[in-house]
């Protein structure tokens, strides 16, 4: 008469069980029904297959809702280390005096910071935490429909009770039984076509979970090696600047307690009777910033070097901001007069 329901195993099924329920009186409610099951004077479907796969889906749910909660923590916790980041190169940036060394390097750092910060917490939002929310938007959708299904199958053994109940009377009425055999067979379908689905999408979706996962913290670790990375790069930088600008200290402070005599002005030039200064002599200078040639006639300087500043050959040929010189080492070395070059003033601090 009915097909049991597809993959469910029932206590009991077919009108040739119902035939065998005793008669007893008809329970009003599910109330009155879960009763009469819990002392055995009733049927209940049971499937222990489906109970486990709802078991795997409520532990899935719980641990998914951890992940998504753990992410926003973490998520929250990326903001607030960026906002203090942010507030600690704005204190910097106000301390930093436009004519210390690096100024223009320390404000382009701190914006490439705040930029960094910035497409980390994106990239968590949009890769990891995103992915997380999806996967979980299907579990309010899911867990109402194994609720339904618990409520159809009472409803579907509440339908066989009865129908069973109508069966064994004393007086029968035809026109009971049949309405309650066609209940029966409305209850099963609506059972039956709820059973099915979640048996079909349970599997699935608790599978899903292993790509859900991967894709969370696979996408995370890999921001986060990148982000660490090139934050690396720029704390270097910055520790660079700062170097440099504790040399800049140190040479400033050197010159203000030098003991040397003032420098001649440009046009004032010895004759060279010192045996150890070149012909046209003006000068010392010490470089407080490296400088790379860039052509033949320039000189190479290295932070610290002491270059002797003498006078242009040819004053018409002197550009505005540049001096000609001998590095004090090689000139001692070798009193060659071929090793002059022209270098940048503004690299050099007179001495």
């Amino acid at each position: 008469m009915w097909n049991t329901a597809r993959r469910f195993t029932p206590n009991s099924s077919g009108l040739e069980h119902l035939l065998r329920v005793p008669s007893m009186p008809r329970c009003s409610g599910w109330g009155s029904l879960r009763v009469l099951q819990k002392l055995g004077k009733a049927d209940e479907t049971r499937d222990v297959a489906f109970e486990e796969m709802v078991s795997k889906f409520n532990k899935q749910m719980v641990e998914g809702t951890k992940l998504q909660k753990d992410l926003k923590a973490y998520q929250a916790a990326v903001k607030t280390m960026h906002e203090a980041s942010r507030r600690l190169q704005d204190c910097l940036a106000d301390m930093y005096e436009p004519d210390w060394f690096g100024k223009e390097e320390m404000d382009t750092l701190a914006e490439d910071t705040d930029t960094l910060w910035l497409d980390y917490h994106q990239n968590i939002t949009d890769k990891s935490l995103l992915s997380v929310d999806t996967y979980l938007n299907q579990f309010p959708d899911i867990k109402a429909r194994i609720a339904k299904r618990d409520r159809k199958m009472v409803d579907f053994d509440s339908a066989r009770h009865h129908f069973g109940s109508l069966q064994k009377g004393k007086k029968k009425d035809e026109a009971k039984i049949a309405k309650a055999e066609e209940e029966l067979g409305r209850a099963q379908r609506i059972f039956e076509e709820l059973n099915v689905e979640l048996q079909d999408e349970l599997p699935v979706l608790w599978d899903s979970r292993v790509g859900v996962y991967v894709n969370a913290f696979q996408s995370l670790a890999g921001h986060q090696e990148k982000f660490h990375r090139e934050m690396g790069k720029l704390s270097q930088n910055l520790n660079d600047i700062m170097t440099k600008l504790e040399e800049q200290k140190e040479l400033n402070e050197e010159a203000n307690h030098s003991d040397s005599a003032s420098s001649a002005p440009k046009s004032a030039v010895t004759n060279g009777s010192d045996g150890d200064l070149p012909p046209g002599f003006i000068y010392k200078v010490k470089a407080i910033h490296e400088y790379a040639a860039t052509d033949g006639d320039e000189l190479e300087l290295k932070m610290g070097d002491i270059v002797l500043a003498v006078a242009f050959d040819n004053p018409d040929e002197q550009d505005d901001g540049w001096l000609m010189g001998f590095l004090e080492s090689s000139w001692l070395q070798n009193k060659d007069l071929s090793t002059k070059g022209v270098f940048p003033e503004n690299f050099t601090q007179k001495i």
